[in-house]
């Protein structure tokens, strides 16, 4: 697998999940939300932006799962960059928990 069809793979199962969503994204890209929450964007096939809270940021920039945002490296976004197929499977992963953070959270309200 390349990491030219990284988008079609990560959007294909991302959409599998129960209510969520694809939409552009403002910078460019594809947004995946759970309702109207965003759950991460893609840029293109080889970078992947998700919102976590700063605990979990945190945890996953020691652990080294994931580097700072990009752009805003001391929020809780973290950035991760798409090489290969393994990292494509990390990177559904990573959506998986921020789906399952939300999920949570939603539950809560």
């Amino acid at each position: 697998m390349c990491a030219a069809s990284a988008r079609s793979v990560i959007e294909g199962e991302v959409l599998s999940w129960p209510g969520t969503s694809a939409h552009a994204h403002r910078f460019g890209g594809v947004e995946f939300r759970l309702n109207t929450r965003e759950l991460g964007h893609l840029h293109g096939n080889v970078l992947l932006d998700i919102p976590f809270p700063s605990k979990v940021r945190d945890e996953l920039v020691a652990s080294g799962q994931a580097v700072p945002h990009h752009v805003l490296p001391e929020s809780g976004w973290i950035s991760f960059r798409i090489r290969n197929a393994e990292d494509m499977q990390a990177a559904i992963g990573l959506l998986r928990r921020s789906y399952e953070i939300a999920e949570k959270q939603k539950s809560k309200q």
